[in-house]
């Protein structure tokens, strides 16, 4: 599968690659022309805005994709996709979504955070906007109910820090011997306070220690987690924050040669070898938000569509990593887990 269009910020300046120079996509029957010429043809042009990274799994891409082509879209036969990353840099999203409306696009999806979608909204207040988030929609001010959106934007809901206490409560279970527990926090991450205090109420509640070291860059994740471990933690998870899945790779490291467990909030960390994971099936997330891009697309208002809320959620346990650290997972967690790496 080919991937994304991607564009950079230098020094404030966007680099792009030429729009014309995307490859033809495997099986369609439309040539790879300039997406200005193929919008002049009547074909659609979906702007997709992100606080991540073209690095992204690709499995989002997939998801994403199958929404379209339940109603009837495929990229490069009757639809375009614009993409544009913000390299989890939250100042760069403003400029990139007022891009995007320049562009004249037909629809902005807007993933990761609330802030791609808040970036849209200010930008645009006619073009359709469908969100994939894992914040509160309502509470960012994206939309004035669920049931009844109201506006240009409507979307899709995951629960992603709603589930911090259970993750904590789960990182206990499988060593309860640990007094103190660790929390990687980016306190650049617009819910940050609200997680801590989900966690300081979930440590209370447990009779445990809640330890916070603070990273807000890639380069500042492993002297966090060495501080950590220098105070004697027993265990640890991260924010559920961009940054935090993106370096994933680096936390897994870091896990392994310190050797301390830690609990995640998303498959892709465990898949990158760490050790388990609870949180969203965000693909399945990434699947909604095609289908009501589509469903736009075919001419409904955002403001007709409810928000929808992606309750599934997974238990993801490597055992591979356990085994390296030395780690036996007791038989209650694993027979909740809904996958198991071997």
């Amino acid at each position: 599968m080919r991937r994304r269009e991607f564009i950079t910020l230098v020094g404030g300046a966007a680099a792009a690659w030429p729009l014309g120079a995307r490859a033809q996509q495997p099986g369609s029957t439309a040539a790879a022309w300039p997406l200005a010429a193929r919008a002049q043809q009547g074909v659609p042009v979906v702007g997709c805005l992100s606080d991540g990274s073209e690095t992204d799994p690709e499995r989002f891409d997939v998801a994403f994709f199958d929404g379209l082509r339940e109603q009837g879209y495929v990229e490069g036969r009757n639809v375009e996709i614009l993409y544009r990353y913000a390299e989890a840099r939250y100042d760069r999203l403003p400029g990139l979504a007022e891009e995007l409306v320049r562009r004249r696009v037909a629809v902005i999806a807007a993933f990761g955070t609330s802030r791609p979608a808040v970036a849209a909204r200010n930008a645009t207040a006619t073009i359709p906007i469908v969100f994939q988030t894992g914040a509160d929609p309502i509470r960012a001010g994206l939309v004035a109910s669920l049931n009844r959106p109201g506006g240009n934007v409507t979307g899709v809901s995951s629960l992603v820090g709603e589930l911090g206490a259970k993750r904590f409560e789960l990182l206990h279970e499988l060593v309860p011997a640990a007094t103190s527990i660790g929390y990687l926090n980016n306190p650049n991450f617009p819910p940050a306070e609200d997680q801590i205090r989900i966690h300081e109420t979930a440590a209370r509640t447990l009779g445990v220690r809640l330890v916070i070291a603070n990273a807000r860059t890639p380069s500042e994740i492993e002297s966090a987690v060495a501080m950590l471990v220098g105070i004697g933690i027993g265990a640890f998870l991260p924010l559920p924050d961009l940054l935090f899945l993106t370096e994933r790779k680096q936390l897994a490291v870091l896990a392994a040669r310190y050797r301390v467990p830690a609990i995640y909030f998303s498959r892709e960390q465990i898949e990158a070898g760490g050790l388990m994971s609870y949180g969203a099936n965000l693909s399945g997330a990434h699947r909604l938000a095609g289908t009501y891009v589509g469903r736009i697309l075919k001419g409904e208002k955002p403001a007709d569509l409810p928000v929808q809320q992606s309750t599934t959620v997974e238990l993801i346990i490597n055992m591979k990593a356990a085994k390296a650290l030395g780690l036996t997972v007791p038989p209650s967690i694993l027979a909740r887990a809904d996958e198991v790496i071997e």
